[in-house]
């Protein structure tokens, strides 16, 4: 993989060269940014780059089984481990490579789904930290740089960072750290002032439309309603081209509710909200920012102005008939109700209590003028 894979970014990979042209690479870069601007792939391309420096190394970076390239990431506990085993990387290697090599745009839940753990936290252990430690003391068996990739280093707890911070201290020779952060924020202040910043913004709309264009196929109209909707996120790009999208249930349970609710059917509102409580946790709160963009897109749809919404065609289709039901007065309740429904079901409260209550609420709120 080189950075012909990478959508945009132009600015960002033109900077990490320059590092390298001037000598100033520093040994620990971490790039920021929203999910879906690319960082992993940017990440992983500028790796492929230091370790190609080399010779003989394009072959075995075709399939990302580079000695001296050492991949770190959040890992789950599964019930086959024993009790006093600390989870690593190298426990889940064979479905991390079936990811990467499927491209370096994937999500935590992709992830979480492939370590077939969908409901539970990834963390990075202080096993993982061990087992780096000893990777990085050996010599580059190819003579070069030896790339340490942290995908998500925030989810390190905190025996984790305090070890990856004297790695990052007193770094091996010839080593260069990569960190791909979307929250730095929750990182120890000593490990952000031990590595340089690099902030990599959504990536621009025209660079999406010409991906998707050439890339996938699309035509100019389809290119343009999904570079809107996806505002600078490929992987989003990516969501709303899959034919079994996640967003299409989503769309079906809320045109569900707002139906069944609009008909006051309260024993099928009771069904529904048995059926979403089924789900895991992680699903329910993203039904419900679903439900909150879809709430927001109808308000604005009212204004006629196609500049402002960002619906796909079957969403549009929908809010045709349905955005006439959000207005003024009822527009902030019903956020309200959602983002309270998002508290409680991350406080682990009765998932089939919870949505019944917000159920019921919107026969009420639908009915506000």
């Amino acid at each position: 993989m080189g950075f012909e894979q990478v959508i945009g970014q132009k600015d960002v990979q033109e900077r990490l060269l320059q590092l390298v042209e001037e000598l100033r690479l520093p040994h620990a870069l971490m790039l920021c940014g929203p999910t879906g601007a690319g960082k992993m792939a940017l990440a992983m391309a500028f790796a492929a780059y230091l370790l190609n420096r080399t010779a003989n190394d394009k072959a075995m970076l075709a399939k990302w089984e580079h000695p001296d390239l050492h991949f770190t990431y959040p890992t789950i506990k599964l019930s086959s481990m024993s009790a006093d085993h600390k989870p690593v990387s190298d426990d889940f290697a064979r479905q991390w490579h079936e990811m990467v090599m499927e491209g370096p745009y994937f999500t935590m839940n992709e992830w979480l789904e492939m370590m077939g753990g969908e409901n539970q936290q990834a963390i990075i252990t202080a096993g993982e930290s061990d087992a780096l430690t000893h990777k990085l003391s050996l010599k580059s068996s190819q003579g070069g740089y030896k790339v340490s990739l942290i995908w998500l280093p925030e989810r390190m707890n905190i025996e984790c960072a305090n070890k990856i911070l004297k790695l990052l201290e007193e770094p091996p020779q010839q080593t260069v750290f990569l960190l791909v952060c979307e929250e730095p924020d929750k990182l120890l202040e000593t490990i952000r002032s031990r590595v340089q910043r690099v902030d990599v913004k959504r990536i621009a709309d025209e660079d999406i439309r010409l991906a998707l264009i050439e890339r996938r196929g699309l035509n100019e109209e389809t290119a343009q309603r999904v570079t809107r909707m996806a505002n600078g996120s490929w992987l989003k790009a990516l969501e709303l081209l899959s034919t079994d999208s996640e967003n299409e249930l989503f769309l079906d349970m809320f045109q569900t509710l707002m139906r069944l609710a609009y008909q006051r059917r309260v024993k099928d509102l009771k069904a529904w909200s048995e059926r979403i409580a089924a789900m895991g946790r992680e699903r329910q709160k993203r039904f419900l920012n679903y439900f909150l963009r879809l709430i927001r897109e109808n308000f604005v749809y009212n204004f006629q102005n196609p500049d402002l919404c960002y619906m796909s065609q079957r969403e549009e289709e929908f809010a045709k008939n349905f955005a006439r039901f959000i207005n003024e007065a009822n527009v902030i309740p019903i956020s309200e109700l959602v983002n309270k429904a998002i508290r409680d079901i991350g406080q682990n409260a009765n998932a089939k209590i919870v949505f019944f209550d917000m159920a019921l609420q919107m026969i009420v709120l639908l009915i506000q003028k």
